[in-house]
């Protein structure tokens, strides 16, 4: 009895001693490939390991429960990592602990379901996010109007908004493109979809589609938007059952004095906005600040707000970064206006000289929002017609990092707010 008792205590220490974890740091001098590193993640969570994001250290580290297959995994996608002890990790997460450090370990349970908002005919480059899950190689799922209308929403996590115009005006492309044929036979797809889903209008079914969202994320749903989808979002929600689409958008005039009956109560972030009312101006409203800014693309940066990671994970773990100065790039709508944004909302990053919020988020119901300006984090004026972005060429982009941030975090384990 004693000798299996001995043998039994030996296997114990044995394993302890070899017990071990992934480390995958995120600073800058560390890490080679930090989209990448984020698909790792992500697959160590769909193979059932513990996986721990490390708040504020090494870049916003992760560690990973050990297994060859995660190994190989970054050996195979170029990620930098360590296997280190069980007891390194103990003195890791000690260090991390420690009420005098701005630091916290959140524990990531499980592989989000991911849905893209998009167009089935869109191009894949036509929206950074559709390209960056998949050069990080995590899965998504394509859907658009037919799907949300059908509350197929309800089978995924985390979905994401990009260019997109949800008040039904065509990306407001009338005065530049209205003769091109990519804007004429789209005109003609969506009003074709319209019909065939029972509506009068493509603005009629729209904004359907964004109540849907809308109800998504009240229900828990995280929801991210970037570009135009930020803005014509909100613009929707908040002229519920008012016609401001002109008639080459619809077939019949805007309601007269259509802002007075605006309704900023319904939207997520944004307030006392006004409308931008000739058809022909590439602009939604003034929430954007793309024409009112005056900043050159050599010093055209914005700063990551800190939190502090015991007290608020959720906007730490959206701004986990390896620099906290991010290159500014352009869109349709590139960043919001400071004085449009609700006073509920989280400033995540902004360029306070210009007065202009560029990353934000917010709680609605029991479910989150992130809105993030720009179009392509790598591409600083991306227009249409213009080639993809090569990520092989940025795999440290702090810009797409931020992206990829908003990926992960459903994943995190839900506890109690601090208040």
């Amino acid at each position: 009895m004693k000798k299996i008792i001995t043998l039994l205590l030996f296997i114990f220490v044995s394993n302890s001693i070899c017990a071990s974890f992934i480390y995958v740091p995120m600073s800058h001098d560390n890490q080679k490939n930090h989209l990448k590193a984020y698909g790792i993640v992500y697959f160590g969570l769909e193979a059932g390991l513990k996986s721990k994001w490390l708040l504020n250290y090494d870049g916003g580290a992760f560690l990973i429960e050990n297994n060859k297959i995660v190994e190989n995994e970054c050996k195979v996608r170029g990620v930098t990592y360590q296997v280190i002890s069980d007891a390194k990790s103990k003195l890791i997460l000690q260090e991390i602990a420690s009420p005098s450090s701005n630091q916290e370990a959140v524990t990531l349970e499980k592989a989000p379901k991911i849905a893209v908002y998009s167009p089935k005919d869109k191009m894949p480059w036509d929206d950074a996010v559709t390209m960056v899950l998949t050069y990080a190689e995590i899965p998504f799922d394509v859907i658009y109007d037919k799907e949300v209308l059908s509350d197929k929403l309800l089978i995924y996590e985390w979905l994401h908004l990009h260019h997109e115009d949800f008040t039904g005006q065509y990306g407001r492309f009338y005065g530049s493109f209205r003769t091109a044929p990519w804007y004429i036979n789209g005109k003609i797809r969506a009003e074709k979809q319209a019909k065939e889903l029972g509506y009068n209008k493509v603005s009629q079914q729209k904004l359907d589609v964004s109540k849907k969202i809308r109800d998504y994320v009240i229900g828990g749903g995280f929801m991210f938007a970037m570009c135009s989808a930020t803005d014509s979002f909100d613009i929707a929600l908040s002229a519920e059952g008012i016609d401001i689409a002109e008639s080459m958008f619809d077939g019949d005039p805007s309601e007269p004095n259509y802002q007075s009956k605006i309704n900023y109560n319904k939207t997520l972030a944004f307030k006392d906005f006004q409308l931008i009312k000739n058809p022909t101006t590439y602009e939604f409203s003034t929430i954007d600040m793309t024409r009112k800014r005056k900043i050159p693309k050599t010093s055209d940066y914005f700063s990551l707000v800190e939190f502090s990671a015991k007290w608020d994970p959720v906007p730490t773990m959206l701004t986990q970064n390896h620099t906290t100065l991010v290159k500014g790039f352009m869109g349709q709508t590139t960043s919001f206006d400071r004085n449009t944004v609700k006073s509920n909302v989280l400033v995540l990053g902004e360029n306070k000289t210009n007065r202009e919020a560029r990353y934000i988020h917010g709680t609605k119901g029991k479910g989150m929002f992130t809105f993030y300006g720009g179009h392509d984090p790598e591409d600083y004026t991306h227009r249409v017609g213009d080639p993809k972005t090569e990520l092989d060429l940025h795999p440290t982009s702090p810009g797409y990092r931020l992206i990829l941030n908003n990926v992960l975090f459903p994943a995190a384990k839900k506890k109690k707010q601090k208040t």
